[in-house]
């Protein structure tokens, strides 16, 4: 089935018109729940203007749904193009270069249709490189992938080109990145080290400029005391290790920096780390207001249109009250897990990859982002009715994977009323 999704240009704006494109994606990834709900949404808000949840009210039991989550336009590339591949080389051999996206259910479907991955999450090697041959499929995840990985793929006769699922807005980072290393400034990304698209943008960022990933806003401040001087530079390469660019030196390159970020990143994070080098800056080098520029570019917020709108969804969503949350998604989905991190600040939230991990009414396996492992819990909901449940997502889950979520706490409540009758008003 096809599905209509808007694309947004690079210097995305709510207001700005857009373009439809069109992608192919399985039916099994959708829903007849929360797709209809969604066009719903869409159609009767065109420009994104409303972020307040849909209600769905079951009598004993109601769910506030966010207004935006699941697939984005990235996701939705990247899902037609791998599925793609599959379909025009029947008999070849297909790799991806790592997870596609980080949700489990679509990298075990295309495993099981027979694609095999190079390496996994962190990098490490699963096939060897010489294992390849020139008629072999590889395709690039949607974080991209990092100029070392293209020029092997290169060397050895593969042209990744033909099935590139990078997300444009990964692209959009590293053009802004390119753009800023031309005005010799170095580059500061925000992101997680490990992650595979930072180590994409880290590696295209460094051929430009040099460049230092910053994790939070701990390494920031770590890193201000390196641009102010109170830190020896020795130092510097323990605190930043693995981090920084081949040749970087502390008392020159950070005397002029630009930030940019992994899409995903808590929008307030990177912010607040931008804001907070620039008054380093300026209080540093007592910079009057057009002098900024000499020493700090001037970037605007490169986090993704569909990462945006989730966490302004989420902030409008936890304005109402409720007892729980469920957050759906993979657990290594950065996106996802910035949505937890919103939810568990305000209300207990379960955070589940699919609805296999609701073991019953009093127990649900849900997984502890802090001490990076699943838990049981019991009696996460009330024993008393009317319940309110919280339910959304991150940007590689499947629209399917919510309404089972759905479908299942609904069948705790004997009294509820049917799908048909509350959904009697979400007319497509």
């Amino acid at each position: 089935m096809r599905r209509n999704l808007l694309v947004r240009c690079a210097n995305y704006s709510r207001r700005r018109p857009t373009v439809m494109k069109t992608f192919n994606i399985p039916d099994f990834y959708r829903s007849s729940i929360i797709t209809p709900i969604k066009e719903f949404r869409r159609k009767n808000d065109k420009l994104k203007r409303d972020f307040s949840p849909t209600i769905l009210d079951f009598g004993p039991v109601t769910f506030l749904i966010a207004r935006h989550f699941g697939f984005c336009y990235g996701v939705e590339n990247a899902i037609d193009i791998a599925y793609r591949a599959i379909a025009e080389n029947p008999g070849k051999r297909i790799f991806l270069l790592s997870e596609m996206i980080h949700n489990p259910d679509v990298n075990l479907d295309l495993t099981e249709r027979g694609v095999r991955f190079l390496m996994d999450t962190k990098g490490r090697q699963l096939i060897p490189w010489e294992d390849l041959t020139t008629d072999d499929i590889v395709i690039v995840p949607a974080f991209g992938t990092t100029i070392e990985n293209q020029k092997k793929l290169e060397e050895l006769g593969i042209n990744s080109m033909v099935y590139d699922t990078t997300c444009p807005f990964v692209e959009k980072v590293w053009n802004r990145a390119s753009q800023i290393g031309e005005k010799n400034y170095s580059i500061i990304v925000h992101g997680k080290p490990t992650h595979e698209e930072t180590r994409a943008t880290f590696s295209h960022s460094k051929e430009n400029a040099p460049t230092v990933v910053v994790k939070n806003m701990a390494q920031s401040e770590i890193l201000a005391r390196y641009i102010t001087g109170e830190l020896p530079v020795s130092q510097f390469f323990e605190d930043f290790k693995g981090q920084y660019s081949e040749g970087f030196n502390p008392a020159n390159d950070l005397k002029r920096i630009g930030v940019v970020n992994q899409t995903t990143m808590l929008a307030s994070d990177t912010q607040g780390i931008a804001d907070y080098l620039k008054n380093v800056m300026i209080k540093h080098y007592a910079l009057r207001p057009e002098q900024v520029e000499d020493h700090f570019a001037n970037t605007r917020d490169t986090l993704c249109y569909a990462t945006n709108d989730n966490q302004d969804a989420t902030y409008a969503l936890l304005t109402h009250p409720a007892d729980l949350v469920v957050v759906a998604g993979g657990y290594n989905s950065s996106n996802t897990s910035h949505l937890v991190e919103l939810c568990e600040a305000k209300f207990p939230t379960y955070f589940i990859e699919s609805v296999n991990k609701i073991l019953g009414t009093n127990l649900i396996r849900h997984f502890d982002l802090h001490n990076k492992q699943e838990v049981v819990t019991e009696n996460y909901l009330p024993q008393t009715t009317p319940v309110r449940i919280m339910l959304t997502c991150g940007a590689s889950c499947p629209d399917a994977v919510v309404e089972g979520i759905l479908v299942r706490l609904l069948s705790f409540f004997e009294e509820a009323k049917t799908v048909e009758e509350v959904m009697a008003g979400f007319t497509a």
